[in-house]
């Protein structure tokens, strides 16, 4: 229950509160960077992370990819644009490449 806890605070630390900050505190151009660095580098890495370190315990925190793409659309529907259908897209990639992660520390032991 506290890995389930931490990953719930990790993702919504990241994808809450991470683009808050960046439409509050960056103006202009430099938001429109920030955001570009969150939505294309950023949040996949995390989403990976999150499903590969999942993985680990499958049976227990399957549930960490599909809430980090919630709450990723939670975020971007708040605090850019509600309902924004691109959203969707980038929240589902986020879950892909979280669920694919998921299946890393099986193949790797498969190897070993």
């Amino acid at each position: 229950m506290k890995k389930l806890l931490f990953w719930l605070a990790a993702s919504a630390l990241v994808m809450l509160l991470l683009p808050w900050l960046a439409v509050t505190l960056l103006k202009g151009v430099n938001g429109m960077a920030a955001c570009l660095v969150l939505f294309f580098a950023l949040n996949p890495l995390y989403a990976l992370l999150a499903g590969a370190w999942a993985g680990l315990d499958a049976k227990k925190l399957w549930s960490v990819p599909l809430l980090t793409a919630l709450f990723f659309l939670a975020g971007t529907w708040l605090f850019f644009d509600m309902g924004e259908p691109a959203f969707i897209l980038y929240a589902s990639v986020y879950l892909l490449l979280g669920a694919a992660a998921m299946l890393l520390p099986r193949f790797i032991r498969k190897k070993r």
